[in-house]
This record gives structure tokens, C-alpha cells and sequence, in this order.
């Protein structure tokens, strides 16, 4: 069985842009501390990383598709300069009224990924899988797709929020480097 690991993007590898708000260029796009070094760690250690992620500014117009993908470019290239290394980025860029099938909390960017692999891993398998995210739609995203979750507190949600989530995470972790130090423990 490969290893595999599925990142959300904002507030797990860049700093969270805040509510409605969007990473619309790549100056604003700010690595958080040590999570370059957590793919290193992740790569090092055999996994096939992917980054799954809502995009939706794309859609409404804040930015276009061809910004998204200069800011992917300079994320993977100063990533693999680090020594980390991402299989592939996959992004949904439609806004929630759109109902499409990649949109998180819905499992097609997850669907993509396996694609990508070649094949869908066998249920047994999923609970080896995780999906590290810093909201609850990615709690959510990783539950429908039958993966161990974890919730980084480096985003978007907050741990004094926990009693209100309709969804829990298996695990809770600061960030990105806490979440890979336990998954290579």
C-alpha cells in the first residue's frame, strides 16, 4: 500500500488569508513557520503528498485561474527546492451554489487523487490515509472519504470552537509540523 497524505492548502502550508478572503497573489502567499519542512519530512519518509483545496475566488472573479497556477508554480518549486516533494495540486475553483462534485466537503479532488495513483486503495487500507486540514469542512472532506483526520489549529479554526464542530477530528495538532512529527512517530 502507498503512502499517502492529503493537505489542505490554506492555514496547513500558508498562512490563512482570513474569512472571504483569498491568497490572490504570490506576494501574499506566506509559507507558515516549519511546514516546508514537514513535506521534507513527509517526502523523506516515502509518502505521496497531495494538496486538495477550494479555490472558489477563482470562480468570483477575485483573481483568475492563471493567478491560482503561477501561485501553485512558486509553492511546489520553492517546496522542491527545500528537498519536499508534492505529487500533484488538485483544486476545486467553483463557489458552493455551483454543486460540483470536487468542492469540498464532497470527495472528488480525494477521487482525483486516487486517479492519479492509479487506483482507489482497498476500505482496509483508507485508515492509514490521512487528510490534514485547518477547518471543519476539511474534517468533514476527510470523514466522507473514510480517512483519519486531523485538524491543525494554524487556520481557520479555533480548539475553543470544539463543543459547536458537527464534525470531530481523530487528531488535533498546532500545525502542520506537530500533525507530521505524531504520523512518523
Amino acid at each position: 500500500m502507498r503512502k499517502i497524505i492529503f493537505l489542505d492548502r490554506d492555514g496547513v502550508i500558508n498562512r490563512y488569508p482570513g474569512d472571504t478572503k483569498f491568497v490572490t497573489s504570490w506576494r501574499d502567499f506566506k509559507f507558515l513557520p516549519k511546514a516546508k519542512h514537514a513535506i521534507l519530512r513527509l517526502t523523506e519518509a516515502g509518502y505521496n503528498i497531495f494538496v486538495v483545496s477550494n479555490q472558489a475566488g477563482v470562480s468570483q472573479g477575485l483573481y483568475k485561474k492563471e493567478r491560482l497556477d503561477l501561485i501553485t508554480r512558486n509553492m511546489l518549486n520553492q517546496i522542491k527546492s527545500y528537498g519536499g516533494n508534492i505529487k500533484n495540486v488538485f483544486y476545486c475553483i467553483h463557489t458552493t451554489e455551483d454543486n460540483c462534485s470536487c468542492r469540498k466537503p464532497k470527495t472528488g479532488l480525494i477521487d482525483k487523487s486516487f486517479r492519479c495513483l492509479g487506483a482507489k486503495p482497498k476500505a482496509q487500507d483508507l485508515k492509514n490515509i490521512y487528510f490534514i486540514g485547518d477547518s471543519i469542512r476539511d474534517v468533514k472532506t476527510g470523514k466522507n472519504a473514510n480517512l483519519k483526520t486531523i485538524l491543525v489549529l494554524s487556520g481557520r479554526e479555533h480548539i475553543k470552537n470544539k463543543k459547536r464542530w458537527a464534525y470531530q477530528p481523530d487528531y488535533i495538532f498546532n500545525d502542520l509540523r506537530e500533525a507530521v512529527d505524531f504520523i512518523l512517530s
